[in-house]
């Protein structure tokens, strides 16, 4: 092969060193992220968090009903008159009217719930984010070290070249020098490239729980709204960090009103069969007694507490409420930022197409004068490299495009398996309540027994999206 077909054949390579060869079982993007969500340490830990939230609620309806105790008592006297006295006592007691607290209260846990169902769709997106950066981060590391790879292929080429052109004399000892310079420094270069695929794999499968096999080129774009209005409009409306405080205002003022009711005190009942037997040396007896009481406990003095918890309800509240607006300008605002974030990648990518075009021209232009004798090596080194590095920062535009779109959608609120539409089954945050639900007693005809049916059927009526 002729030094000007080499030549030749390197400027093709170059030219097509932006297109990576794929393997034919490579990963999608739709496969990372599911497998994220599948293998995802975070996600566990929220949802056994979540279940955790559950039973709160199932403690709160259990407060307001009656608790049966069985007593069994002996007691024995070894002095001079030994005896021994046995009882055993069935009783029932229960709240029969707190003035709405009890109720009140399984409505301030049902509230906390939905806050830890909306706080496990937070992880979820920053889940699913972390999956989609971790892929992309990849993606270009690996684009970057085949360009770094091709350009060592390139400039090895020119330095065997620039060695023939010596021997026939049609350049000189400095010539090749520069090219042995120039290959030394794309050998460290593709070293580097190397060492950075090697982390971002690293990263890619602590995120999505396991290496990637290869992968395939990112899908289109996803679909954005067309304005920043528009965007923040969806964020109000859907991004779980604000349902999370929303709910949590709600439970604070729940709590407040609890704190109200405690003034008015609580009407009891209870029931008690008792049956006692008394052994002697001299007799041996034997009663029972049924008891029913009912006991209404007012506070009339307790030192301020109670006006003290009430204002510190109040106080909590505000400060919730304080809260939710603040989540909601920091959701605005990112999704403000990141917004410009996208326009910008956009237009660095639009600037990159730009410049490999003006770089490619640039490169066949020496390369042509090179042929004709009137360039040297040095400025078709020097031309390769602004390819090289016009092809580099593409690399990076291109990744930096796709980033901000879902770091877009994340502060949308849609960077969930559902709004992605990646189409595999979710954590069913419905499940562990409604196992509890026919764990419970069974439904009775007292009048008690159908209101905390009732009340517990509202609670488990399917609310919301589910992570």
């Amino acid at each position: 092969m002729s030094v000007l077909l080499r030549i030749r054949s390197a400027a093709i390579g170059l030219a097509l060193s932006g297109l990576a060869v794929l393997p034919l079982h490579a990963d999608t993007l739709a496969d990372a992220l599911a497998s994220a969500y599948r293998n995802s340490n975070l996600l566990e830990q929220n949802r056994a968090l979540l279940r955790a939230t559950d039973e709160d609620t199932q403690q709160a309806i259990a407060a307001i009903g009656p608790v049966v105790e069985f007593i069994t008592t002996a007691l024995t006297n070894t002095a001079s008159n030994p005896s021994l006295h046995l009882s055993f006592q069935l009783s029932a007691t229960a709240t029969l009217y707190d003035f709405g607290r009890g109720h009140r209260t399984i409505d301030a846990t049902r509230e906390q719930v939905l806050s830890a169902r909306a706080g496990l769709i937070v992880v979820e997106q920053n889940v699913l984010f972390d999956a989609a950066q971790a892929y992309l981060s990849l993606f270009s590391e690996l684009q970057t070290a085949e360009l770094q790879r091709n350009s060592v292929s390139v400039i090895s080429e020119q330095l065997r070249s620039a060695r023939e052109r010596f021997e026939l004399g049609d350049s000189t000892r400095t010539d090749v020098a520069i090219a042995e310079a120039r290959l030394a420094a794309a050998r460290s270069s593709l070293a580097a490239a190397d060492g950075n695929v090697a982390v971002a794999r690293e990263v890619y499968n602590l995120v999505v729980g396991r290496y990637p096999q290869g992968l395939s080129q990112p899908p289109r774009l996803p679909r954005l709204p067309g304005s920043l209005a528009a965007a923040q409009d969806i964020a109000r409306r859907y991004h779980p960090a604000i349902t999370q405080a929303q709910h949590q205002v709600s439970a604070a003022d729940i709590m407040t009103e609890i704190a109200g009711l405690q003034r008015y005190g609580t009407v009891t009942g209870g029931i008690a069969a008792e049956l006692s037997a008394t052994e002697t040396p001299f007799i041996n007896s034997s009663t029972s007694d049924v008891t029913a009481s009912m006991r209404y406990a007012v506070p009339l003095y307790n030192g301020g507490r109670l006006n003290s918890v009430e204002r510190q309800r109040v106080a909590q509240g505000q400060a919730q409420r304080a809260g939710l607006h603040q989540t909601v300008a920091i959701v605005q605002q990112s999704v403000a930022a990141n917004w410009a974030q996208l326009q910008v990648a956009r237009a660095r990518l639009a600037a990159g197409d730009l410049q490999i075009e003006a770089t490619q021209s640039a490169y066949d232009a020496v390369r042509a004068e090179v042929e004709l004798g009137s360039r040297t090596t040095l400025d078709l080194l020097n031309a390769e490299q602004e390819l090289l590095d016009a092809r580099s920062s593409r690399i990076l535009a291109s990744a930096g495009v796709q980033t901000a779109a879902y770091a877009l959608l994340n502060t949308m609120g849609q960077m969930t398996v559902n709004a992605l539409g990646l189409g595999i089954p979710t954590y069913d945050v419905e499940a562990y309540s409604a196992g509890l639900r026919r764990e419970g007693p069974r439904e009775t005809p007292s009048e008690q027994g159908r209101r905390l049916d009732r009340i517990l059927g509202r609670f488990l009526r399917p609310e919301g999206s589910e992570p």
